[in-house]
């Protein structure tokens, strides 16, 4: 069953005239830049091709559980990419490549990949990613309203908020939204198309070039429903602008749903012509902000549920207060734990789930002490020097509170240092003012509010 397999190192084989390590460098390229990089980091380091016969891709990964992972959640990704670089790839075999203490001896276990095309390819009719569905997108106070107005146009396409134009920072959510709107209309029959705006920008001046710019156009009115990302990439294209204004009428004059995201207001981007401006207004305009608090414990539970992990309470609490704003961080996050804590097998505690986020999330700029005190300070207005004071009147309390938890939780500096460089207290007097912030964070939003701004000083 275990056949022998050459070692990493000689992975330059050219099966059907294919470079494979070049293939595998070119495509780690392309995934490096689709997913976080803590999923980056946990799941495609030490792969690489082995080899392309009859279509099928063998890749060498380090672990069983590196092989179901990505069979199981990036499957449909790693052959798309393939796929663009050639044309040959039409399966995947998965190889769990172990070395022994002997040299150059490994042992494989593979796994067959090959399934319906249909069932992991983007439609290139469409592309609309299956996956994006209302089924999966986790509903929280901060995107309620931009869940319900999407779903409002699924039951009345063309008539109700046309367009439809959803706003926010990356990692909010707004591309698996405006994409559920489209899987959800495709299911009535209509034609549906999404599209970036890089992409549509491509596609029109490459249609010039050729003289085929009719052919452009017909294309692009023969939808029912057309959904844009990223319209804030055709600032300044002014010929780009003029056509998806002709588009854009063409579309709207006959009841067709258009649906934009943009990550900024369509009023704040700069470089787009007041008129497209315009039709971007005529609507319903919907931001996704970052998501609140208890928004990020909810999609860490779906997450976790989805994924068959058990979490514990002060895990979620701690996860979701340590990485606020971006969702696509919390997935990454929870990815790396995930994965820790099967190859350990068990669920892991608090302080090994510290660590591990400690190194795949963003890093945080270091700061002294002294300046989170003073940037505190600022914020309550009062004097930095009393935070140091044995003082307990309520206007020094809450800040001089805040910073402890702040010191604790975003630089995990050890509650007795805390205690030490705050006018000498004990370490319990931290413990105690961190697990106040934290019990109060559960049901104070304009505390939530605050911190939220500090840390923006912070940065």
């Amino acid at each position: 069953m275990h056949t022998p397999l050459p070692s990493s190192s000689n992975n330059i084989l050219r099966t059907e005239n294919i470079d494979v390590k070049k293939l595998w460098d070119d495509a780690l390229v392309t995934i490096e830049l689709s997913i976080t990089p803590a999923n980056f980091k946990t799941w495609f380091k030490d792969t690489h091709i082995i080899s392309i016969e009859d279509g099928t891709v063998t890749l060498g990964v380090p672990s069983v559980f590196v092989r179901d992972w990505l069979h199981d959640k990036f499957q449909s990704m790693i052959l798309k990419v393939l796929r663009e670089l050639t044309p040959h790839v039409r399966s995947i075999e998965y190889a769990v490549v172990q070395r022994s203490d002997r040299r150059h001896e490994t042992k494989q276990q593979t796994v067959n990949a090959a399934l319906p095309l249909e069932e992991y390819y983007i439609n290139k009719s469409d592309n609309l990613n299956p996956k994006y569905i209302f089924e999966t997108f986790v509903v929280g106070p901060f995107n309620a309203l931009a869940h319900a107005a999407a779903k409002t146009v699924t039951e009345k396409p063309g008539i109700a908020y046309n367009p439809l134009f959803i706003y926010g920072k990356t990692g909010h959510g707004k591309t698996h939204l405006i994409q559920a709107v489209g899987n959800q209309i495709k299911r009535t029959g209509k034609k549906v198309f999404y599209v970036t705006s890089e992409r549509f920008t491509v596609d029109y001046f490459n249609s010039l070039q050729s003289g085929t710019a009719n052919t452009f156009k017909d294309k692009y009115r023969q939808y029912d429903v057309l959904i844009m990302d990223d319209v804030q990439f055709l600032a300044n294209k002014e010929k780009t602008q003029e056509e998806l204004f002709h588009l854009f009428n063409a579309m709207h004059d006959n009841n067709k749903q258009i649906v934009f995201s943009s990550d900024i207001h369509p009023a704040l981007l700069s470089g787009l012509e007041e008129r497209l401006q315009s039709r971007f207004s005529q609507g319903m305009i919907v931001d996704i902000p970052a998501p609140d608090l208890e928004s990020r414990e909810a999609i860490l539970r779906a997450k976790a549920a989805q994924n068959s992990i058990t979490l514990s309470e002060e895990v979620v609490e701690h996860l979701a207060v340590t990485i606020e704003g971006n969702i696509r961080e919390l997935e990454g996050a929870l990815n790396t734990i995930m994965c820790q804590s099967q190859l350990m097998g068990r669920t892991l505690n608090l302080d090994e789930v510290r660590i591990i986020i400690k190194n795949s999330t963003r890093p945080r700029k270091t700061l002294a002490v002294s300046d989170v005190v003073d940037k505190v300070a600022r914020y309550f207005d009062i004097d930095p020097q009393s935070i140091y004071e044995k003082t307990r009147r309520k206007e020094v309390v809450k800040p001089r509170q805040l910073i402890m938890y702040i010191l604790r939780e975003d630089f995990q500096v050890s509650y007795p240092a805390i205690g030490q460089k705050l006018g000498g207290r004990d370490h319990t007097t931290v413990i105690h003012s961190c697990e106040k912030v934290k019990n109060d964070l559960k049901s104070n939003s304009e505390l939530e509010e605050e911190i939220s701004q500090i840390r923006m000083l912070l940065k």
